[in-house]
């Protein structure tokens, strides 16, 4: 039921003055904007970052934001409250009121009533408003106006109510630092609060950052965290960017606060566009060819040639770029990335890593309002203009695990990671990167190549054997497992006698030991890494020809049966085996050259029978799986030695390894291998064993006929060793013996071949 009220005519007028005044006041207030955010900064990790650790001092951020244009912009009783969260102790004398770069603006003591902020027992409450009347006290809420001091550019305050805390908390807690509430009354408004969302940190050891990631990405959303690449200069959004963020091309004053871009360049779009970045700092150039007359001007990160510098910015009129995120951060801590990481494997070590890029220099608005450039500008720091930092924080699975620390303006990119270590049957994971700064004045950066990859371990075939043997013989099989981490404890020997197509277990060894189970790595402050050896004796049956052996491990028995999780031995064992009953009269050198793709063969024999016979060998397997090509009759001549020429009719593609099979009556033997290849030969070290013991050991493949130096020396360039060998065309197996009383530590072996120097840097082991 509507009533309806006639007034007089003056009423009337009355009534719309009164009308028109409700209207503008309702104008003003609509100038009033309130923004705010919650975060923390490791104090004790500094511009390192790392993750929160039993004793690292973390200071809490409360931002609250008060912004507008008219007299009328102002909130009232304006308090913040919080609670010292558990799992912490209170840093004494550290309440604070600061601005967005950190700088202290206010200092409070502990105690209550004789200052605007106080702490009683856990709780803390800081009175906010000093400028006006009335005037934050021991007993009073203050007034916060759009354009109180600390000031952004005049129409902005920025208040950070800050305290700080020592974590007391174990590895493994779980540490809220969240909640918390700003009260205030805006102007003709009630009573209105704001309470910050809860943020649950994980005390996380931090492990580190091994150098041998591998090369698989577990991020299979945009383009594996590259962000792809194209011709046009904006790239469409993303969806893996929250909705704390919204998509916006460049132009001249965008992408601006909470809103990002995707894009191959990151200069202004129309005429502004440029691949340059020598423009003026603040380039003025109508339109300005820089964000804000301002930004870097650079090309997205991956596969740069000098990865701190990146690429620079694409040319998208006549060439293709890769893309980046750009994001212009402000209070909030909004997520920058999420996504969801599957195929994880169980108890692993994964690095979670992304590049970013500080990309402004002059951003930076002083307390006072000035911006950069500006007459009497406070620097953020001396000589540094560029404003607030960049802050990032990597979350797993709704934990804080890692927040990178400030990352200064240095006008390159900056790889920032952490280590993850997988649960017991953790086979996926959710993450995301987030802001975790105050925002205003900087904190615009750019992010790219994001991932997830695991620290793989190395395992070296350690010989103590030649490779060749007698049939029946027992032999020693030795792997030196190393890895950044220990949890690669369990693994299995595998034998093939078919060249490696097949793979089957050998069984226990002669000693009874079975041929798999679980090490327990030991830590080489040498090498830095941790080691174990698995090591096995095998007797070679008489019928086979060559046997390989290999080592696969794993962090967990299941995971030894998982492709995506196992790791396998690079290099086999390989054994040849030979009837050693009776020895052989005849000996022989082999050669081989090519001509025309083919390969020529040449052969040397002394003291020949006339029951020898010679079978040319070839495989194109590297050494696996040798097939006859040819079978000669020995000459048995009256000359100490006979020469022998063979032109194999198939063509070399490749690589293609011979040998010499010399047969004699039921008893045979091989020459040393040689290799040829179509696509040319050089000098190469292959199999070498480092970190070594008392001998070095490993295969060099060589062009031609050649004496050899070998030279080592410690690190400070003396000499320790110097030894010379005749190498052969092909694959030589060369053993420097005679270093078991050396200290452990770092050498130097240097190899003189003709013209040729390899240098190869080698690690001796601790006893």
């Amino acid at each position: 039921m509507k009533t309806l009220l006639i007034l007089p005519l003056k009423s009337k007028r009355v009534a719309c003055l009164f009308a028109a005044m409700l209207l503008l006041q309702s104008a003003l207030k609509a100038q009033l904007k309130i923004d705010y955010g919650k975060s923390y900064v490791n104090l004790t990790k500094g511009l390192n970052g790392g993750t929160i650790e039993p004793g690292d001092t973390l200071e809490i951020r409360a931002t609250f934001v008060v912004g507008g244009s008219t007299a009328n912009d102002y909130v009232d009783s304006c308090a913040y409250f919080d609670v010292i969260p558990p799992g912490t102790i209170y840093v004494p004398s550290t309440l604070t009121i600061r601005t967005n770069e950190g700088k202290i603006y206010k200092s409070f003591t502990d105690a209550p009533g004789d200052d605007a902020g106080w702490i009683a027992g856990s709780n803390i409450q800081i009175n906010m408003g000093y400028k006006n009347t009335p005037t934050a006290t021991a007993f009073r809420r203050g007034r916060i106006k759009y354009n109180d001091k600390p000031s952004f550019f005049g129409n902005t305050c920025i208040l950070i109510a800050s305290y700080r805390v020592v974590v007391s908390a174990g590895y493994g807690s779980k540490i809220s630092l969240g909640a918390g509430t700003i009260s205030y009354y805006p102007f003709g408004g009630s009573l209105s609060s704001i309470t910050f969302s809860p943020d649950t940190v994980m005390v996380f050891n931090n492990l580190g950052i091994c150098n041998n990631t591998a090369a698989s990405n577990a991020i299979i959303n945009e383009f594996g965290g590259t962000f792809g690449s194209g011709k046009a200069k904006n790239r469409g959004p993303s969806t893996k960017v929250s909705a704390n963020y919204t998509y916006a091309t460049f132009a001249a004053n965008m992408p601006n606060d909470y809103y990002y871009g995707i894009s191959n360049n990151t200069s202004t779009a129309g005429l502004g566009y440029t691949t340059q970045n020598t423009w003026a700092i603040p380039d003025n150039s109508v339109p300005s060819h820089r964000v804000f007359g301002v930004w870097d001007i650079i090309g997205d990160h991956t596969g740069a040639i000098n990865p701190l510098l990146g690429n620079p910015a694409a040319d998208t009129v006549s060439g293709t770029g890769g893309y980046m995120a750009v994001i212009n951060s402000s209070y909030k801590t909004g997520i920058a990335f999420l996504d969801t990481v599957y195929n994880l494997c169980p108890n692993t070590y994964y690095q979670y890593y992304a590049w970013f890029r500080n990309i402004c220099s002059k951003c930076s608005c002083d307390s006072n309002g000035k911006g950069a450039g500006s007459a009497g500008y406070i620097p953020t720091a001396p000589g540094d203009s560029s404003g607030v930092y960049p802050n990032l924080t990597f979350n797993v699975n709704g934990f804080d695990y890692y927040t990178t620390g400030n990352i200064l303006y240095t006008g390159q990119w900056i790889k920032k990671a952490f280590t993850y270590l997988t649960g017991p049957s953790q086979t996926s994971m959710v993450i995301y990167i987030r802001n975790n700064a105050p925002g205003g004045g900087g904190n615009d950066w750019a992010i790219d190549d994001i991932g997830v990859a695991n620290c793989a371990p190395t395992i070296a075939l350690t010989p103590n054997r030649p490779d060749t043997l007698c049939q029946g013989a027992d032999d020693t099989v030795r792997f030196k497992v190393s890895s950044f981490f220990n949890n690669y404890t369990e693994w299995k020997l595998e034998k093939s006698v078919d060249g490696g197509l097949t793979w089957i277990s050998p069984g226990n060894d002669t000693t009874g030991l079975a041929d798999h189970g679980s090490a327990v790595p030991v830590y080489n402050p040498g090498s830095g890494l941790y080691e174990y050896l698995v090591t096995r004796y095998y007797q070679l049956n008489y019928t086979d020809l060559m046997v390989m052996y290999r080592l696969t491990i794993a962090s967990t028995v299941a995971n030894l049966s998982n492709a995506n999780c196992d790791y396998i031995s690079s290099s086999p064992k390989i054994i040849r085996t030979v009837n050693c009953n009776v020895v052989l009269p005849t000996a022989v050198t082999i050669q081989g050259w090519l001509k025309d793709g083919q390969a020529t063969l040449r052969w040397i024999a002394t003291q020949e029978t006339s029951s020898t016979m010679f079978t040319l060998e070839r495989s194109d397997q590297d050494q696996a799986d040798f097939k006859p090509v040819t079978v000669v009759s020995a000459h048995a001549l009256s000359e100490d030695r006979s020469i022998y020429t063979f032109q194999d009719p198939q063509p070399v593609l490749g690589k293609s390894y011979y040998r010499i099979k010399i047969t004699d009556k039921n008893f045979y033997n091989y020459t040393q291998v040689v290799l040829l290849s179509s696509d040319g030969m050089t000098l190469e070290v292959k199999s070498l064993v480092n970190p070594f013991a008392d001998a070095i050991s490993f295969d060099l493949i060589a062009p031609t006929d050649q004496l050899t130096n070998f030279v080592l020396y410690d690190a400070f360039g003396r000499l320790i060793s110097t030894q010379n060998q005749f190498i052969h065309q092909g694959i030589n197996a060369v053993r420097l013996n005679g270093f078991g009383a050396l200290q452990s530590g770092c050498y130097m072996l240097q190899i003189r071949y003709a013209n040729t120097l390899l240098i190869k840097r080698m690690i001796k082991a601790g006893s």
